[in-house]
């Protein structure tokens, strides 16, 4: 089992999108280096000032090919439910444990175990390997990817076929769900509540909550903001408050709405996103947009899906509501999400992968490798 050899070092890289994530980068460039990559950085600093690095791979001539996605970062893992802690792989009976095991280290570690497997000097043409950062906070790295890296630009110019390396228990998914999400800010002023010297920030929140309310109603009636193809057929408008108040009888001094949706293929977001400017502008409310991921579709009809489902021994393709770095990646005519591991496992607090499924990955991987490669 090449595979689990590549995971481990992986899983003992803490990788938290809030940390930088360069020690696991370089780990990576230099894996891929030794199978005979070269290799390009695409670095930047987050919002915080946090160093991050993206890196992406080519090994073979000529153009198109293949081109595979995933990333490096992982979400928190506090609560853990060992004493060994999320960054300790531990194998027991026939499962990986340890934070990105799953989600998705394990898919990386099949492609390079696959990658290991084929010999460089059989490629016909190439196969890319693009390991981002942030993809869980908002799929930054995959921006930065799109905007600055040549490597990229290559894989969109020679219309490489593309594979988004998440958990689907490598079943061929041709489209998902975007990932959009905004800040609703209200300013007060705090002081005593027998006093009135305060500024009550919810006052200013409450009308901007009551128009959410009424976006939330109408995408759960309106066929037009509905569709069938996922489950669940909505875009799930989740609508999160906080007046950040310790004390019944201080007045609140600031007041946050979060609001999170998914909207799907055919959808136009930016409908939603202005009225909630619209009604934060009425109400004086600052209005912050956190991220767009912009959903992916595929034509399951289209050969690629199709020639892509014969070789993952599958009849036919599937949806998914998660989102991923495909819909940073609107240029690449040819995608789809497929890779080893259960997305139900992915940000558990037992969060493992099979061997099984690290074996089933690393055997996909080299047929999709021998097949448009070589």
């Amino acid at each position: 089992m090449n595979a689990l050899k590549y995971l481990e070092p992986l899983i003992e890289f803490e990788s938290t999108s809030c940390f930088s994530n360069v020690a696991i980068s370089d780990h990576v460039a230099d894996r891929l280096q030794e199978l005979g990559f070269e290799t390009e950085r695409v670095e930047y600093q987050d919002h915080t000032g946090v160093r991050k690095v993206n890196i992406l791979g080519r090994r073979g001539p000529g153009s198109g090919g293949m081109a595979y996605f995933a990333h490096t970062d992982v979400v928190p893992a506090d609560p853990w439910f060992s004493d060994t802690g999320p960054f300790t792989p531990v194998v027991e009976g026939d499962r990986v444990y340890g934070r990105g095991s799953c989600d998705m280290k394990g898919s990386i570690a099949c492609m390079l175990a696959a990658a290991e497997r084929v010999a460089a000097n059989t490629q016909k043409q190439p196969v890319y390997v693009v390991c981002t950062a942030d993809e869980e906070v908002g799929y930054l790295g995959a921006r930065q990817v799109v905007e600055r890296s040549r490597t990229y630009r290559e894989i969109v110019d020679g219309d490489a076929r593309g594979i988004i390396g998440e958990p689907t228990m490598l079943e061929v998914v041709h489209a998902h769900k975007g990932s959009y999400g905004f800040d609703a800010i209200a300013q007060g002023r705090a002081a005593h509540s027998s006093t009135s010297e305060g500024i009550n920030a919810n006052l200013a929140m409450i009308p901007f909550l009551q128009e959410m309310k009424l976006i939330h109603d109408e995408t759960m009636s309106d066929s037009a903001w509905q569709d069938a193809r996922f489950d669940p057929p909505i875009l799930s408008w989740n609508i999160g408050i906080n007046d950040h108040t310790h004390a019944i009888n201080i007045t609140p001094p600031q007041s946050v709405c979060t609001v999170y949706f998914r909207p799907m293929p055919g959808q136009d977001p930016e409908l939603l996103i202005n009225r909630a400017r619209d009604s934060a502008n009425e109400c004086g409310v600052e209005l912050r947009i956190r991220y767009r991921g912009e959903p992916m579709y595929t034509d399951p009809d289209s050969h690629f899906v199709q020639e892509s489902l014969a070789l993952a021994g599958r009849s036919a393709p599937r949806t998914v509501c998660y989102g991923t770095d495909g819909g940073t990646f609107t240029e690449l005519k040819q995608k789809i999400v497929f890779g080893p591991g259960d997305i139900a496992q992915a940000h558990t607090e037992d969060e493992w992968v099979s061997l099984e499924q690290l074996e089933s990955g690393t055997n996909a991987f080299e047929r999709l490798i021998r097949e448009w490669c070589c």
